[in-house]
């Protein structure tokens, strides 16, 4: 049995009309719906051919069918092919779109100091925007680039070190040190670190480098040790996933998740975050195996999810690149029947977003 023009023209139909309605899909809805003037009897057959083939089920023996994750998968791959033929600058639909996405644009347009700030909003307006479930990661700084250091006096014997990283990754680090440090000798510690240790990577950080900045510092070469220890710790603790997530019980909206253990589990995982980090690894390895077509989208559908707990679920998932390879990942979470090009949509304006907040920053 072979998949037709035709049964793919009423599967299409099946999935969107449970896109839309939640309800299981029968043939006389079919028939309204589709140009293929077929009578019921005809889409009845073509609709059991389907269920045969493994694209739709029928949950019960008087209801109408509903799609499997092998129907979501055709369904979706299909999308994700029209989508790929568009112009870049088509992806954003100003008319039909402008209205929806103003609460984004106003986010993603103020003034944020901290990365980590803005990745927290972003969850929550793509959580409101969509109403399901949505998940952020901090850029992964593996290799990331000291950019700028900068010492003050907190008291007699405490620095404060705030640590600028690039992608404006900002760390702030009270450090204790053994003797006290006038003004003048501050500024010429902050110009010794910045001159020997700007634009380089903790790998590049060697002990030639150290052993020529201690010489420099002449008395205050315990003060260097220190500085530079705290400066490597804060470094190596950025390279640490942090996860963002948002509108988790935008999954009760959603009969098919709702129920108690099924929610329990979904929340805990959104909430706990140490499974989410399965998905950004997978979403990773995804991206390194497959080709740019889909613009570094990935669309995840039920079993297919890395989350246990989110094996009744669809996942969508981004990339977003600050600068110099430092990328992160941004995930939307919702039933199977989630409007699939709406999520696509949403997150190729915020990703080409984010791009513009950061080049501008």
């Amino acid at each position: 049995m072979e998949l037709d023009d035709r049964k793919v023209k009423i599967l299409k139909a099946v999935i969107k009309t449970y896109l839309e309605t939640g309800e299981p899909v029968g043939s006389r809805t079919i028939s309204k719906y589709t140009d293929l003037s077929l009578s019921s009897a005809t889409i009845r057959n073509e609709m059991a051919d389907l269920e045969e083939l493994g694209y739709i089920i029928q949950p019960h023996t008087s209801a109408g069918r509903i799609p499997t994750d092998k129907g979501y998968r055709l369904y979706v791959d299909d999308m994700m092919k029209q989508k790929a033929k568009e112009l870049d600058d088509r992806e954003i639909q100003v008319n039909d779109r402008e209205k929806e996405l103003d609460s984004m644009r106003d986010v993603l347009s103020e003034k944020v100091d901290r990365v980590e700030e803005l990745l927290q909003n972003v969850a929550k307006v793509l959580a409101k925007d969509t109403n399901y479930a949505t998940m952020i990661t901090t850029p992964q700084v593996k290799g990331n680039k000291l950019k700028f250091v900068q010492l003050s006096q907190l008291e007699a014997n405490k620095l404060l070190a705030v640590i600028v990283m690039d992608g404006n990754m900002i760390r702030n680090k009270v450090i204790t040190v053994s003797e006290e440090i006038s003004q003048e000798n501050m500024l010429k510690l902050n110009i010794l670190l910045n001159t020997s240790l700007t634009g380089l990577t903790l790998e590049q950080m060697n002990m030639s480098i150290i052993s020529k900045m201690e010489n420099q510092a002449g008395e205050h070469t315990q003060i260097i040790k220190e500085v530079l220890d705290a400066i490597v710790e804060t470094i190596s603790n950025a390279d640490n996933l942090k996860i963002y997530t948002s509108g988790a019980t935008n999954i009760f909206k959603y009969p098919e998740l709702s129920d108690s253990s099924k929610a329990s589990e979904l929340i805990y995982a959104l909430e706990e975050k140490q499974s989410l980090s399965g998905l950004v690894k997978e979403d990773e390895d995804q991206l390194d195996e497959d080709s740019d077509d889909n613009h570094g989208i990935q669309v995840y559908i039920g079993n297919e999810t890395p989350v246990e707990s989110m094996k009744d679920c669809s996942v969508v998932t981004a990339t977003y690149e600050l600068q110099d390879g430092m990328k992160g990942t941004i995930g939307i979470i919702g039933p199977k029947r989630m409007d699939y090009d709406k999520v696509v949509g949403t997150l190729k304006t915020i990703r080409s977003q984010l791009d513009d907040v950061f080049k501008k920053t």
